[in-house]
């Protein structure tokens, strides 16, 4: 039997709203689209159809997703640009390219269907597999492990306090600290035993699998994903031309917070209290597009579970800043 496709294994979320949302911004020849997390590149697919005469960059910080979403992408390698980066690497990224400015730019944050699917990277709490969760397995940082086992106790319950919102956090770390200094942990096993027998059986009845949050915390702090988006946002705002656009797929309340914050900053008015007339550089220069956070219906999530905890959010750019020099196309 042949081994699956990226097309047979990502079922991108919300995509033809997100292309939808972004579809103003492609329609002149030479758009340019940033896929900031390409992933398998389900979302990059459906630009590239539809949009017969745009450039697609797709940047991801794991080789594995870069090649295969190259090899579903073959079709159309003379309008794909793949770049090996983190988002927060944009700006770099962009200007090898030579490409000052972008038409639209979409970020779907979080684990990807790939990286839960390989059960050796660790991610997937139902298999046991070494405790790794880096995104880029080849780099250098530090490991799952390495957090569960070289975190002082006070620093490990704010990770899985505040990453995974996991009310046990104190008594989970309690148990990892006695079982780490008998044994260190390496696989992902004896991490979901210790979960199953610290947190309250009513809880893990009401509240899904007891690992959930403590795995989505641990690839949190393993990726820095909080502190890469919070420099990305306002770095992919920055490049987008007046009349380009930006979608913000979010599966975390954290990310979807910075999120909110940073669009609604530009879409905000910074005239003073009690000026009669707004100033042209007191406007916002930002225009939402979607109200509050968009989120799939339940055809989608039945069809997809991974979309559950999605929300959607788009701006458009509406003024060039000071500060952005480069924007006017």
């Amino acid at each position: 039997m042949s081994e699956p496709t990226a097309a047979d294994r990502h079922v991108p979320v919300l995509r033809d709203r997100v292309i939808d949302l972004l579809a103003p911004a492609l329609l002149e020849p030479g758009a340019v689209y940033v896929d900031g997390t390409l992933g398998m590149g389900g979302h990059a697919a459906a630009v590239l159809e539809r949009f017969p005469e745009a450039r697609v960059v797709g940047i991801d910080r794991d080789e594995q997703a870069l090649e295969l979403a190259g090899l579903r992408l073959a079709p159309y390698a003379a309008r794909l640009e793949l770049v090996h980066a983190v988002y927060d690497q944009l700006d770099r990224a962009l200007d090898a390219l030579d490409l000052p400015t972008v038409d639209a730019a979409l970020f779907d944050l979080g684990v990807s269907s790939l990286q839960l699917d390989e059960t050796d990277r660790g991610f997937a709490y139902r298999v046991d597999a070494a405790l790794d969760m880096r995104m880029d397995p080849g780099s250098a940082g530090p490991t799952a492990a390495d957090v569960l086992n070289g975190y002082e106790p006070a620093r490990l319950e704010r990770v899985l306090r505040d990453y995974g919102e996991e009310r046990y956090a104190r008594g989970i770390v309690r148990a990892v600290v006695a079982e780490r200094e008998r044994e260190p942990f390496t696989h992902s096993g004896r991490l979901v035993e210790l979960l199953r027998r610290v947190i309250p059986g009513a809880s893990q009845r009401s509240g899904g699998h007891p690992a959930k949050r403590t795995f989505q915390a641990l690839r949190i702090e393993v990726n820095g994903e909080l502190d890469a988006w919070r420099r990305a946002l306002p770095a992919a705002i920055a490049r987008l031309r007046v009349g380009g656009r930006i979608a913000v797929l979010s599966y975390h309340s954290l990310e979807d917070r910075i999120t909110k914050q940073g669009l609604a900053e530009g879409a905000t008015s910074r005239a003073p209290a009690g000026m009669p007339v707004e100033r042209p550089q007191d406007a916002p220069y930002l225009r939402l597009l979607t109200r509050g956070a968009e989120t799939p219906d339940a055809t989608e999530v039945e069809a997809n579970p991974r979309a559950a905890s999605a929300r959607l959010r788009a701006a458009e750019r509406t003024r060039p800043t000071p500060a952005h020099g480069k924007e006017s196309r």
